[in-house]
Parts: C-alpha cells; sequence; structure tokens
C-alpha cells in the first residue's frame, strides 16, 4: 500500500506544497510543532532514508538545504532544525523546523493547530523564498503557486535614509528586489529606514521625518488593505510568482515590524507611500513607493 507521502506525489491527497523537482517534493507538516514545520520527500517510496543510494541521499539534502533557505527568509526563527525520525510514515523524509530555542525541536511537545488560510499563506510566503537550483529558470509548478522563478532585475538604489545593515533592513532589501507596485503606471518598491521618534508617530512627526511640509496630507491605510491587489493568488500582473513575493513581503512586515502602517503623503496626481513599521532597536523600517492617480 502507498504511503501517505506517495498518494501527495501522486495528487491523491492535497498538500502545502513549498518546492518540488523531478526527484523530491516538499511541503508544509499539517500536525506543526511551529509554524513553517516543513517535510521534504524523496518521490521514491523508500522507507528508511539511509536505505537511499548515496547519490539519491545527498540529492535530497542539497534539495532541503535550498528549501530551509526558503523557510529561514519567510519565517521569522534563530536556526532551521534538521531532524529524521522515521518512525511516523514509511517513507523517507526530513523535518525542517523554524526554532529560536532548543524545546522547539522537541517531539514531545504538543503539536499546533495552524488555520488553513494561514498555512496557505506561509506556504506561499516560502515557497517564493526558495532559491532555484543551478540550471533551474523556474520552478516546477505546484499547488498554492509554489513555483516562480527568482528575480533577475538589479537592486533598486539605496534609499536617502540612514538604512543600516541591520536584519530588518537587509531582509527588507532582499523582499523588496524588483518588485513594481502597479496603479496606473508602475513604481519600484525601495527599502528605507529611519530612526524612530521616541512618542507617538503622528502625522506631523512623519511629516518632518520624511522632510515634507508640514501642511502635507498624509492618509494611513492598512498594510493588507494596500497590497490587496497584489497579494491576489494571480497578483495584479497575472503572476503568481510575483504574487507569492508580495505575500512573503506583507508576512515579514507584520511579523517582524511592530504597528505596521502605510502612510499615503500629498495628493494626486502622484501620492508617496511609505509602508513603515517599528523595528526591535527602535527604527522605522520598511518601504516606499509612488502611487499615481489622475
Amino acid at each position: 500500500m502507498a504511503s501517505i507521502f506517495s498518494r501527495i506525489v501522486a495528487g491523491e491527497l492535497p498538500a502545502y506544497k513549498v518546492a518540488e523537482d523531478d526527484q523530491h517534493l516538499a511541503f508544509l507538516d499539517i500536525t506543526p510543532l511551529v509554524e513553517g514545520h516543513t517535510l521534504v520527500i524523496p518521490k521514491r517510496e523508500v522507507d528508511y532514508i539511509f536505505d537511499l543510494p548515496a547519490e539519491e541521499l545527498a540529492a535530497l539534502h542539497l534539495f532541503a538545504q535550498r528549501v530551509a533557505i526558503g523557510v529561514a527568509a519567510a519565517v521569522p526563527c534563530k536556526r532551521i532544525g534538521v531532524a529524521v525520525i522515521g518512525l511516523e510514515v514509511p517513507h523517507a523524509h526530513i523535518h525542517l523546523i523554524p526554532m529560536n530555542k532548543v524545546s522547539d525541536m522537541n517531539f514531545a511537545n504538543p503539536k499546533i493547530k495552524v488555520a488553513e488560510d494561514r498555512m496557505k499563506e506561509l506556504a506561499a510566503a516560502i515557497a517564493a523564498q526558495v532559491p532555484l537550483a543551478a540550471g533551474e529558470t523556474s520552478r516546477k509548478s505546484a499547488s498554492l503557486d509554489s513555483k516562480g522563478s527568482r528575480e533577475t532585475t538589479e537592486a533598486n538604489e539605496p534609499a536617502t535614509t540612514e538604512a543600516s545593515a541591520d536584519g530588518a533592513t537587509a531582509q527588507l532589501q532582499q523582499l523588496t528586489q524588483g518588485l513594481v507596485f502597479m496603479s496606473e503606471s508602475d513604481a519600484p518598491l525601495e527599502p528605507v529606514s529611519y530612526p524612530a521618534p521616541s512618542g507617538e508617530l503622528t502625522d506631523a512627526t512623519l511629516l518632518k521625518l520624511l522632510g515634507e511640509p508640514a501642511d502635507t496630507k498624509v492618509e494611513a491605510k492598512e498594510l493588507t488593505v494596500f497590497l490587496r491587489n497584489h497579494t491576489a493568488d494571480q497578483g495584479v500582473l497575472g503572476d503568481p510568482a510575483q504574487a507569492n513575493r508580495f505575500k512573503a513581503l506583507q508576512m515579514f512586515m507584520k511579523q517582524e515590524l511592530q504597528d505596521t502602517k502605510v502612510y499615503r503623503v500629498g495628493s494626486g496626481p502622484q501620492v508617496k507611500a511609505y509602508a513603515l513599521g517599528k523595528t526591535e532597536d527602535g527604527k522605522l523600517a520598511g518601504f516606499k513607493t509612488v502611487l499615481t492617480e489622475t
């Protein structure tokens, strides 16, 4: 009888897939220890991982390495833990577990329940961050659009702020690279970083921080509302890979930054938009772009 994983490979059972090639598949564990807990399997059904021929074992670990990069980029954590248990399902598999403390890897811990929408969001975010293998130009299509080519567009010009090499800014540089916000025209997303004010971020404080006139119009919006057209399944350009990248950006800003909002500054025909949230080290970080509205 085929294992449950072989049935997933055959398409008989659904899965939240995050990466796939001709020999391997990676998908979210539906009874995870933590959010982002991912399983990596060979498509060929082999019960015991060390029964795999050396070249297949090596290929499985190289595939897992790329998936781990995607998990680490999409799910805030200190390390990606790696485990092979081999007793639950008679099909070789590797656990990749985002961890912030050693106990996150304890399989005696109660499993958590993650809502379906959140699982879809996680799968899309991880899929968007898994690097392509050497020689690949696009990923093999998978459910939840786990394919998606990496952008080769040159990096955006650094923002004229005190942008630093801190973790949040570096991650934002990666997440925004090559992304374009579509309104009546298109404009790149540029990562930005500013010193956070000591008190509340009022309109007056924000305008002073941005160097804008004190009477400039400011309108605040929720990030999910601002990006809703770009994070739709097909995205504003009909490109699932781009939509997944916007989802990854949105998830990072909501999880890693506090009080994230989008501030529309000015009035038409061109409006500046700043998506900003507070970092742990006391900065405002995010991205800026320009909206064209005639």
